[in-house]
Order: C-alpha cells, then structure tokens, then sequence
C-alpha cells in the first residue's frame, strides 16, 4: 500500500478522533466511529491478513451499532449544550492540538520500539490513544465514555498488530470491542431507567 494512502488515513484518523470529541449529536459520534474503524482497518492490513484486519472492522461496526441503535430508542433531551470551558469546544479543539504535538514528537520513538510498525502506524494508534484519554478526561455521558474506551483499545490494536499476528489475538479484541459496547449499551439503558423513575 502507498506511503501516501496511509498518511491520509492517519489523517482520517485525527479528523474523525477530534470530530468524536467535537460534536453533540450522538448520530455524529456513532458516524465517526465507524469511519474510525474503517480507517483502523487499513493500517491493520500493513501487518495482518485481510481476513484478520476485517475482524476488527466487523467488530467496530458491531460495536457502533449496538451503541446507535440503544441510543436512537431515548429522547432528545440528552444532548450536551454547555459551551463552558474547560468543556467548550476551543478548549478541546486546543487539547487535541497538544495531543497532536506530543504524537508528532513521539511516533519516531514509540516505531523504534515497536519493531519498526511503520511511522503511519505508530502515528495512527499514538493519536487514537491520546485522543481516547483526552475524551475520557472531558466527559461524563455513558455513550461518550464508552467511544472513548473504544478509541483508546483501537489505538492499542492497530499498535499490536504489528508485534502479534495470532488468530486469538483478534478474536479476542474483538470480543473485547462488543463487549464494551454491550456495557455501554447496559449502563446507558439503566440510566435512562433511572431518570424515567426519578419523580
């Protein structure tokens, strides 16, 4: 695969982390996960199989769908509009930013350590993980926390990928994927069944 094309996945990868951390509406989130774990899939094949690599996109696309279709059956009423710092959306557009910075300085030393995974790799699982932490840090909801979790296991897979090439490997991250989303989908059902009996 071209160097080129896998810069612009990286790319990808930035955009739809930091669009994860952006936006409001949920239907945005689930949309950006599952062209994040599009993008997930094209690095996996510069070390794994294609039958493998689709494991994790199957598995992601699974995962974002469980989330979806659990948060399309709640109202509207869920929606975050504080525009407040530290929540704000500058204040996390200029921590991405950081979270860019420190990757850029980073991806030379995380490939030499990795056994040379390839700068695009490494750059990619880099800014998914940090992306993940920095949402993880910002947020509260169940659905937002749980594609935090998401992204910062994806960025850790894409990273693996080029240390293990097990067939159990995958499975299990995979199962770990759905898992995650089955509890998100849990804790956000019984969330809302709290709020529905509160009087």
């Amino acid at each position: 695969m071209s160097l080129s094309l896998l810069w612009v996945v990286v790319l990808l990868i930035a955009t739809t982390s930091t669009g994860i951390m952006l936006v409001r509406d949920w239907r945005w989130l689930i949309i950006f996960l599952a062209i994040q774990y599009a993008a997930m899939f094209i690095l996996a094949l510069q070390h794994w199989p294609t039958g493998m690599a689709a494991v994790k996109v199957i598995a992601g696309w699974m995962s974002a769908a469980i989330l979806g279709m659990t948060r399309s059956n709640f109202g509207e009423g869920e929606t975050d509009t504080t525009d407040s710092l530290p929540q704000g959306r500058l204040f996390r557009l200029i921590a991405a930013g950081i979270v860019g910075v420190i990757v850029a300085s980073g991806t030379p030393i995380v490939d030499a350590m990795m056994a040379d995974a390839g700068m695009a790799v490494s750059a990619g699982s880099l800014i998914l993980i940090g992306m993940g932490l920095l949402h993880l840090s910002v947020t509260d909801r169940i659905l937002q926390v749980t594609v935090g979790l998401m992204t910062v296991i994806s960025g850790f897979e894409i990273l693996y990928t080029a240390v293990e090439s097990s067939i159990l490997v995958a499975a299990l991250l995979a199962v770990i994927n759905l898992g995650l989303a089955l509890a998100g989908s849990y804790l956000m059902i019984a969330s809302n069944a709290q709020e529905v009996e509160a009087p």
